[in-house]
């Protein structure tokens, strides 16, 4: 089957209250839209086909991607309207599956039942609702067929006591696609064309209309203001919990826990409450995640912990390193096998090898650490001259005294020893303590100042 695929993102979102466009704000660290085109691309489309209004150039620049085709929508007079605009990018034959940008939960699975269902005619997707408020209804005949959607608006009085409701995601036939929306009409209480009024379009051809249902409602739940966002959020944050879950991955809370992006996670891996997964994160096995941790595209290797309030960024942790509490790696971090880093150390574009610690407030930056180097509190790594960076390095079984101060670019040979309070600016010989602090005096005759008394 030729498939077309198009998504309508033109709406205003005035309920928003937000100068982003509707369709543009995140869910799962994602714009609502991108979600939608995500799922449209895994039903493999012959063409895909955005159309777009309000805030049209923020839209475009937010999605570059290659295989969108793009359809303007000024003004905006319905969703028939909308449809129509795209008709001159679709391919002739075969099925257009109608989707929304600010649906952004309904499954593949679902979409493929629906065009199963429009194989012989026009499919709709419809769920029965408790309090159907505010949706178009589903009227049917005394044989069940589908014969029109009528707006809330529009209805009847019996008609408003219908809970089987129209969601606006259609599979239509390509070929009658074109007639059916020119025969539309604006004569309803919106002064709108509705894309629902083909259905009566195609009964009155003899169209068959069938209908195809999704595995839970909330897979059609639209985004109209922030309080419906934060409600989607949940509930997809709820279903990523539910499938870690089930793969073994063990949360202290899974309703304290945001993916937004992509988290592999290995056997026996453990996450405490409130961490925050950014990007594509991998998490090997046996690994633990403390509470209130931030990670953002990061591999973290088997047997590692990351303590407490620690943030990691485009950086990688080998097995059995243990991170934090209050520990930041930025990107270009590479720690190997059993690296201790503590509280309140920044490690950025930097390579530590095999046993080296760095355990209280230090910074190393622009770095190649050896194995088994012991980085002493206060110690930092004085990589930038204000304009440039430079590299600091460290050799193996090297030992770094408390308040050093490395002055790149600068080598620390293997096994030196730095005393506590030195300032390098030269290479420090291997096997040698080296050391650099001004004299020690004691003044005898010093008084310290006292306050003057107030008048």
């Amino acid at each position: 089957m030729n498939l077309n695929v198009v998504i309508l993102a033109a709406g205003q979102g005035k309920r928003m209250h937000s100068n982003l466009p509707k369709v543009l704000h995140p869910i799962a660290g994602k714009a609502l839209v991108r979600h939608v085109i995500d799922t449209a691309r895994s039903l493999l489309p012959a063409r895909l086909c955005l159309v777009y209004g309000h805030g049209g150039a923020a839209v475009r620049a937010a999605l570059p991607d290659a295989d969108l085709a793009w359809a303007l929508q000024e003004p905006q007079l319905g969703t028939g309207h909308a449809v129509q605009q795209a008709l001159p990018l679709l391919e002739g034959d075969g099925v257009t599956l109608v989707l929304y940008g600010d649906v952004p939960l309904t499954r593949p699975e679902t979409l493929r039942r629906l065009l199963a269902a429009a194989k012989d005619g026009l499919a709709v997707l419809t769920v029965a609702l408790e309090d159907p408020t505010g949706y178009g209804r589903i009227v049917r005949d005394g044989a069940g067929r589908v014969t029109r959607i009528v707006e809330q608006k529009d209805a009847s009085d019996e008609e408003i006591k219908i809970r089987e409701i129209n969601t606006g995601i259609m599979a239509i036939p390509t070929r009658r696609l074109a007639g059916w929306l020119a025969n539309l009409s604006n004569d309803n209480a919106q002064g709108e064309y509705y894309l629902t009024d083909v259905i009566a379009a195609a009964v009155a051809e003899g169209v068959p209309v069938n209908t195809a249902h999704p595995d839970g409602e909330w897979e059609v739940l639209g985004v109209n203001s922030k309080v419906q966002l934060a409600q989607l959020e949940r509930i997809l944050q709820g279903r990523i919990a539910g499938d870690l879950l089930e793969a073994g991955v063990r949360l202290a809370d899974p309703a304290r826990l945001d993916v937004r992006g992509e988290l592999v996670c290995g056997r026996d891996v453990v996450i405490d409450v409130n961490c925050v997964f950014e990007g594509r994160v991998e998490l090997a096995d046996a690994v633990e995640i403390g509470p209130n941790c931030v990670l953002k595209n990061v591999r973290i290797g088997p047997g590692a912990r990351i303590a407490a309030f620690s943030h990691l960024e485009e950086a990688s942790v080998g097995p059995d390193c243990i991170v934090g509490p209050y520990a930041r790696l930025r990107p270009g971090t590479e720690l190997a096998a059993e690296v201790h880093i503590g509280n309140f150390v920044e490690v950025k574009n930097s390579k530590i090898a095999a046993q080296s610690k760095a355990n209280h407030l230090a910074y190393v930056g622009d770095a190649r650490v050896g194995e088994r180097v012991n980085i002493g509190a206060g110690t930092i790594t004085c990589n930038y001259d204000g304009a440039n960076k430079h590299l600091t390095v460290i050799e193996d079984d090297a030992f770094i005294g408390s308040d050093t101060q490395l002055v790149a670019p600068v080598t620390v040979g293997r096994g030196a020893t730095l005393g506590a309070g030195t300032t390098l600016t030269k290479d420090a010989p291997p096997d040698t303590l080296t050391v650099s602090r001004a004299k020690q005096i004691s003044v005898s005759s010093w008084q310290r100042p006292v306050k003057t008394p107030k008048k």
